[in-house]
């Protein structure tokens, strides 16, 4: 190597080590620290799937405004939080009486709720829990069959259909009474779909006492109702 050339690598490497001392200088890391930035963990950047045979621990990601983070697939901490929110939203009952005994009074009681709860109380207070909980499945069931009207309200106020309707209105009840609160509960568990429906698929009912000869398809008989569709 000749005397230039030699002089030429010497320069070189100075400028280089010049650069480094200056990046590293407590003024550039004072300019750097102005714009904090959040990086995600290495687990995050890296592309999961069957082939990866290394496992690298993950550590949450601080959330960043306006970027939506996906799960990766194999991250069990976002897997089980999944399965807890669908417990939640899902809870499990060990009978009716438990379901029907979880549900909260709600501050108001209007729409759908009200008239729910309305034809429970006046068809079938007294009646054991499952037979109040079928009758509540018959108007929702109606509301998906272009027989009937669309909405619980509208199954319920149809002309013609329950004799307790005056007007085109549920009477007044006494929100108070103990029977009216456990046709509330009931209302909850059938709208929430709590509790499986003990006369599925069922659209029409009766008292045992009256025999309409309707000759529909019999589902059920549940207390001092029969259930049909």
């Amino acid at each position: 190597m000749s005397f230039r050339q030699h002089a030429a690598v010497v320069a070189a490497m100075s400028l280089c080590v010049a650069s480094l001392v200056g990046l590293s200088s407590p003024g550039f890391a004072s300019e750097m620290s102005k714009t904090p930035i959040s990086t995600p963990s290495l687990a995050a950047l890296i592309p999961v799937n069957g082939d990866v045979s290394v496992k690298v621990p993950m550590k949450p990601t601080p959330e960043i405004p306006g970027v939506t983070v996906q799960k990766l697939p194999g991250d069990d901490s976002i897997d089980a939080a999944a399965r807890e929110a669908d417990t939640d939203e899902q809870a499990e009952f060990a009978s009716l009486d438990a379901a029907v005994a979880a549900q909260q009074v709600p501050a108001a009681v209007d729409g759908d709720l009200a008239c729910l709860a309305g034809a429970i109380y006046f068809e079938s207070k007294g009646e054991p829990l499952d037979g109040q909980l079928a009758v509540a499945d018959v108007i929702i069931n109606r509301t998906k069959s272009s027989r009937f009207p669309a909405t619980i309200c509208g199954v319920v106020t149809q002309p013609g259909q329950f004799s307790f309707v005056r007007g085109g209105r549920i009477p007044h009840i006494d929100l108070n009474r103990k029977s009216y609160r456990t046709a509330l509960a009931v209302a909850q568990v059938a709208l929430a779909k709590a509790w499986d429906n003990p006369a599925p698929e069922a659209l029409f009912f009766h008292a045992k006492r009256v025999k309409p000869g309707w000759g529909k398809t019999r589902i059920a008989s549940i207390g001092h109702h029969i259930f049909f569709r």
